[in-house]
């Protein structure tokens, strides 16, 4: 393999395929379970799959592949080599992961995942979202049994739910069959009210150590109260209140109520007063300051929040079209994450949320004036456990997954736990509590952050390879503080023009271009 191939450009070729033909065709090893640890975040830990593979075996298993394009270069990624492959910047690890040496399993290192939430216990972070995922016993059932540790079971309503055909669009990589970005016009469940809290009562009578919650919405307070009372009576953990769906054919419904604190604040407490267990409502997105709506779920005695839901948006292609027309739906999907973190780092900023496990001396003082904080289930474009830790660090206690299930399945919660564990274990940390909140103190505001000093670029010129994209980027849409040697084909960085805003870092395709010393701003 060319050194500057990174491993997860050739491992986000691979189709994913169910009972994978490459893995079929190897004797000794799992390829197809190596490849999917490097596509969600686990590089350093592929290399157990492949241990005892010998080259035969690793030759086999390319031939095999089924690759529309061309086969995955199974062998050259996954073969240890004298020089380790390089891993892109920003994916967390360290350049020249190897991928050749198996790393001890979790089991026994005293690395565990349990966290509490609104007082229940979960074995570890990782639910499925109120949506597609999880519609009937059979598939929540299916998820527990691969390790999920709770459902936010598909919303229930007493209204007729009839949904449109198709119904989904997604915004795609030209050439690449996934999706960034994820569109849909789902609304709630189908299936009769009955059969729903049925299923939910199986559920947790099945499966005791999991953590059953019951979705919820209402038009008026007596549905509010009569599902909430239903729920109870299924013997669910606790209840979400779905205050946030952005596509509600009736009006009232769904995100009309998440944009109207008063009405956050009347559902919530007619909820809280009719039943024991905790109380979750789900904020919308589509909202200027969704402190607001959450400060009034707070104060009519919320447990927890959830958030968020999907955004509010258009796709143009004719996927979108339904019996040829168009409309707003909601947008799920990795793109929307750093939009899903800018909303949970608000409600985490907020005086009446408790985010962390240790307290200062000032949160306990608003604890106290406030009563007891509001828990957080981080929700919005989580794919790896990398996306999972951003939420927690930001004070999530658990997080929700949609959309990537949608992708590629119920198997992801696989590298969720243990990339999550052997961050745990490389960061010497034995509970993920720790990290609970653990970012939040980082966070300022723009008028706080240091404008006296600066970082200039640096060129790594063994890494460089001429292309060019530093300079076209920066003459174009920066300060014009490179230059380029046509011949010799190598960038130079003018050090008196150079402000340090380092986009030529973020457009080099190798990594060449690294940070030097901070340094005080000449005056």
């Amino acid at each position: 393999m060319n050194k500057r191939l990174h491993l997860e450009e050739e491992a986000a070729r691979c189709l994913l395929c169910a009972d994978a033909p490459c893995s079929q065709a190897c004797r000794k090893g799992d390829p197809a379970r190596a490849i999917r640890a490097i596509r969600f975040g686990n590089e350093k830990l592929a290399g157990r799959w492949v241990a005892e593979c010998t080259d035969d075996d690793l030759e086999a298993a390319e031939k095999a592949c089924i690759h529309y394009d061309r086969p995955i270069r199974i062998k050259e990624m996954l073969r240890p080599t004298p020089q380790p492959l390089p891993v892109r910047e920003g994916s967390g690890y360290s350049q020249g992961s190897e991928l050749s040496t198996p790393i001890p399993y979790r089991e026994g290192s005293g690395v565990g995942l349990s966290i509490d939430f609104c007082g229940i216990r979960c074995e570890n972070p990782f639910f499925l979202a109120s949506s597609a995922v999880c519609t009937n016993y059979e598939m929540v059932a299916r998820a527990f049994e691969m390790g999920w540790a709770g459902v936010f079971y598909k919303t229930i309503c007493l209204q007729e739910i009839r949904e449109v055909s198709p119904r989904f669009d997604a915004c795609q990589q030209e050439g690449s069959s996934d999706f960034y970005a994820f569109r849909n016009m789902e609304q709630l469940s189908e299936n009769p009210v009955e059969m729903d809290f049925d299923i939910l009562r199986r559920l947790k009578q099945n499966y005791p150590s999991k953590v059953v919650v019951a979705s919820i919405m209402g038009q008026t307070e007596e549905e509010w109260i009569k599902l909430a009372k239903m729920a109870e009576k299924a013997g669910v953990d606790a209840v979400e209140l779905n205050f946030s769906c952005p596509q509600m054919r009736l009006a009232g419904m769904g995100s009309d109520v998440g944009q109207n604190p008063e009405l956050v604040l009347f559902y919530t407490a007619f909820v809280k007063r009719s039943i024991s267990l905790p109380v979750i409502p789900k904020m919308t997105p589509n909202i200027t300051h969704i402190t607001e709506p959450t400060m009034s779920a707070y104060f009519a005695g919320a447990d927890a929040i959830s958030a968020i839901n999907t955004i509010k948006s258009v796709t143009m292609g004719d996927r979108a079209r339904v019996s040829g027309h168009k409309t707003i739906s909601g947008l799920s999907g990795r793109a929307v994450r750093p939009i899903a973190l800018r909303h949970i780092l608000e409600i985490a900023q907020t005086p009446m949320t408790r985010t962390v496990s240790k307290l200062d001396e000032s949160q306990n003082q608003q604890l106290q004036m406030y009563g007891k904080g509001l828990e957080i289930s981080g929700i919005g474009g989580i794919e790896t456990w990398k996306d999972a830790l951003e939420f927690i660090q930001l004070g999530c206690r658990n997080v929700q997954v949609c959309t990537a299930v949608m992708q590629y399945g119920y198997r992801i919660i696989d590298d969720l736990i243990l990339g999550m564990q052997n961050y745990l274990m490389e960061r010497g940390l034995s509970s993920l509590e720790t990290l609970v909140g653990e970012e939040l103190p980082n966070f300022v505001t723009p008028t706080d952050l240091d404008r006296e000093t600066i970082v200039f670029p640096k060129i790594d010129r063994d890494k460089c390879i001429g292309c060019g994209r530093c300079y076209t980027s920066c003459m174009d849409g920066g300060h014009q503080a490179i230059t380029f040697d046509y011949e010799s084909r190598q960038p130079r960085i003018v050090g008196t023009k150079c402000v340090g805003c380092h986009l030529c870092r973020l457009v080099c395709p190798t990594g060449a271009i690294g940070m030097a010393k901070r340094i005080a701003k000449k005056k």
